[in-house]
């Protein structure tokens, strides 16, 4: 695929900047547009750089303006990273991270799944951006996680968790419940904080679920600390469960 690359021409490119300033050793073979439908491990897209689906319908772009956007059919924008502003570029990091950067460098978003050596992006046919492991599981999607909220990661308002087979969402509300929907959008479950705009889940790594409101003060728990390692599962059955790192179960909203 680095055949298929084009390199940067001139001055000091990104590739040396990312080496003096952070540590990252980034070829210049990597920035260029993929050939193929991913993004993959060690790639970037500069501004106005694409990476298409397969079948053409749907293409991934980083804007000039900084945010990076999925079009569909028609040039209707699907997705885009809340990072519009000032110019940008994205790296999907060997680490498995996809992070888009300001041009000076600055981490501006991320999606949260590192710890996933060789993962990489992929533009699908049917409009998904998703990023799968080396082994191709899915680790996150554009509507959010697949499956698990890692230990350690958090949900910000608008961000969730999507059951594998795409029927249940669980979803960080901006009002301040997390809410669990099925397909027709009927809620299932919520926690009780719909007065606490502006909160955030966090999936602690001592095994808690917390919900923490705009002031930073813990305002509903799981009552599940002790467990290192602990996840939040989001299950095909519309379940949602907390295991523990050798998957016991030690909550649901069952």
């Amino acid at each position: 695929m680095a055949s298929l690359k084009r390199a940067v021409r001139g001055g000091l490119g990104a590739g040396a900047l990312l080496t003096a300033v952070m540590g990252i050793s980034l070829s210049p073979a990597a920035w260029a547009d993929p050939a193929d439908n991913k993004l993959t491990a060690g790639e970037t897209l500069k501004p106005n750089q694409t990476v298409k689906s397969a079948n053409g319908e749907y293409k991934l772009i980083q804007q000039t303006q900084g945010n990076l956007v999925l079009y569909g059919p028609g040039n209707e924008a699907l997705w885009s990273s809340p990072t519009a502003g000032a110019p940008a570029y994205a790296t999907m990091q060997r680490e498995g991270n996809l992070v888009i950067y300001s041009d000076t460098n600055k981490p501006l978003w991320s999606t949260n799944t590192a710890g996933n050596p060789g993962a990489y992006l992929a533009v699908q046919n049917d409009g998904n951006l998703v990023i799968y492991s080396a082994a191709n599981q899915a680790l996150w999607s554009r509507q959010g996680y697949l499956g698990s909220l890692p230990s350690g990661h958090t949900l910000k308002a608008g961000q969730g968790v999507q059951s594998r087979n795409g029927e249940y969402r669980l979803i960080m509300q901006k009002e301040g419940n997390l809410v669990l929907y099925n397909r027709a959008n009927k809620p299932l479950w919520t926690t009780p904080t719909a007065d606490q705009a502006g909160s955030r889940a966090v999936m602690q790594k001592e095994g808690n679920l917390v919900i923490y409101n705009a002031a930073n003060q813990a305002v509903w728990t799981t009552k599940t600390a002790g467990n290192p390692g602990a996840y939040l599962a989001v299950q095909n059955e519309g379940n949602v469960v907390i295991y523990t790192k050798d998957n016991k179960p030690l909550w649901s909203t069952r």
